[in-house]
């Protein structure tokens, strides 16, 4: 007979045990952490200690997840609040840039738009973008995270361009279309990678998108 069929019989037979009760009690099975034998009661309860340090690890690993998220949500907040009060396309830059620094340690950050209101000023915000990389932005369904490598963006953060390693792009649209890019970057290869989560970045664009068009309106 194999194990599993034991194994099975016994899932099978729920009442084995109250049946054989000296059984049970004479059972001994190998201690997980040594040689000794133990009984199978003494087993069960190193299962369960084991089990609990285990849902102990999973609870305080998803109380540290829920403290940064709600953290994060304190730093959208006042990125939020900073965006509504700025009334110029100016004061927009300059709130996006000093709460993405501050706040979420986000070194680098490159605006990118498509078409230059009248009576606007030249701004570097407003210098041409290729048809390829437009037409790359009106694709993102979400943020784009990764490398730099390929990308004309790597040019965009003027002195540390060299020194970019990672980058996440955002779409700014305005009434369904894309007017423009955000660029952040970093010096860190890791920070902005494939596979990261993007709901906050998705938030950002949206918010940024907002005070932009309203700015420039």
């Amino acid at each position: 007979m194999r194990s599993e069929d034991v194994a099975r019989y016994l899932q099978e037979n729920p009442r084995f045990f109250e049946e054989h009760v000296d059984l049970v009690a004479s059972l001994v099975v190998p201690h997980p952490h040594g040689g000794r034998a133990i009984s199978i009661t003494e087993r069960q309860m190193l299962a369960l200690r084991e089990r609990n340090r285990q849902l102990e690890g999973k609870m305080s690993e998803l109380l540290q997840f829920g403290e940064e998220n709600d953290a994060i949500s304190e730093k959208m907040h006042r990125l939020a609040v900073g965006l509504i009060a700025a009334r110029s396309f100016q004061s927009v830059l300059h709130t996006l840039n000093f709460h993405l620094r501050d706040d979420f340690q986000v070194p680098h950050l490159a605006v990118r738009l498509w078409k230059l209101p009248d009576g606007t000023e030249d701004l570097p915000e407003f210098t041409d973008v290729s048809q390829e990389l437009q037409s790359f932005a009106e694709t993102l369904a979400q943020p784009y995270c990764g490398s730099t490598s390929g990308f004309e963006t790597s040019s965009w953060f003027g002195e540390a361009s060299t020194h970019i390693r990672s980058q996440a792009l955002i779409a700014l649209r305005n009434g369904g279309g894309t007017v423009g890019l955000i660029a952040l970057g970093s010096e860190d290869p890791e920070r902005f990678y494939a596979s990261m989560g993007t709901l906050f970045l998705e938030r950002l664009g949206e918010m940024a998108s907002a005070a932009v068009a309203r700015a420039l309106r």
